[in-house]
């Protein structure tokens, strides 16, 4: 199982147009092959900070869907409320530990 944290930053006040973006967007990344989760999280004491935590089978299911959504027309609202490109960071489990 891979793990994937990505945090995106709105410009100031425009967490929620990311969050109803993300909402139109994320039953596309659900339904992706090699995904088994995707939660989304608001900062309760800076909600223009938001992060998606994924799950998926393994890191080049992640890596082929990435390559599938630049094929995508991106969001408008979405790129528009941003303050800063999206960061990843890729983590894998450790179990019994």
């Amino acid at each position: 199982m891979h793990t994937v944290i990505v945090t995106l930053k709105a410009q100031p006040g425009k967490g929620q147009v990311i969050v109803d973006a993300l909402a139109a967007s994320l039953p596309d990344t659900r339904a992706y092959a090699g995904c088994k989760l995707v939660e989304t999280y608001v900062d309760e004491d800076d909600p223009d900070t938001i992060i998606l935590w994924e799950k998926w089978d393994e890191r080049a299911s992640q890596g082929t869907y990435m390559a599938w959504r630049g094929t995508q027309t991106p969001s408008p609202e979405l790129a528009g409320a941003l303050a800063a490109a999206p960061t990843f960071v890729h983590y894998t489990l450790k179990p019994g530990v």
